[in-house]
C-alpha cells in the first residue's frame, strides 16, 4: 500500500489510511444504519447530517437543497437519494 499508514482505532481495529482522516472504516461500517434514509448515504454524508442533528426526514425537510449541499461531506450524488426519500414520505426540501 503506497502512501498509507497503518492505524489502530480506540476499539482495537487495524486499518490503513492515506489521509489524515481519523475515522476507522470498521467502526463506521458497524454503526451504519440498517434502514432509513441515512442508510442510503455514504459515511461522510451521513456524518455531515448527523453533525447537524438531521436524523429524521421531518428534520431534513426544514432545509433547502443548497443548505444540505453546503455541509462538508455532502456531495451532489446525495441530493437525489435524499429527495427521493423525502418524496416517499410526502415531504420535500424547504424552498429556502
Amino acid at each position: 500500500m503506497s502512501n498509507t499508514t497503518k492505524r489502530t482505532c480506540t476499539k482495537g481495529h487495524d486499518y490503513y489510511k492515506s489521509s489524515d482522516c481519523p475515522t476507522c472504516p470498521v467502526c463506521e461500517e458497524e454503526r451504519k444504519p440498517k434502514d432509513g434514509f441515512l442508510s442510503l448515504l455514504p459515511a461522510p454524508a451521513r456524518r455531515a447530517l448527523e453533525s447537524k442533528n438531521i436524523t429524521s426526514l421531518n428534520e431534513l425537510s426544514k432545509f433547502s437543497e443548497d443548505d444540505i449541499l453546503n455541509l462538508h461531506g455532502i456531495g451532489p450524488s446525495s441530493i437525489p437519494r435524499l429527495r427521493k426519500a423525502l418524496e416517499e414520505k410526502g415531504l420535500s426540501f424547504s424552498k429556502g
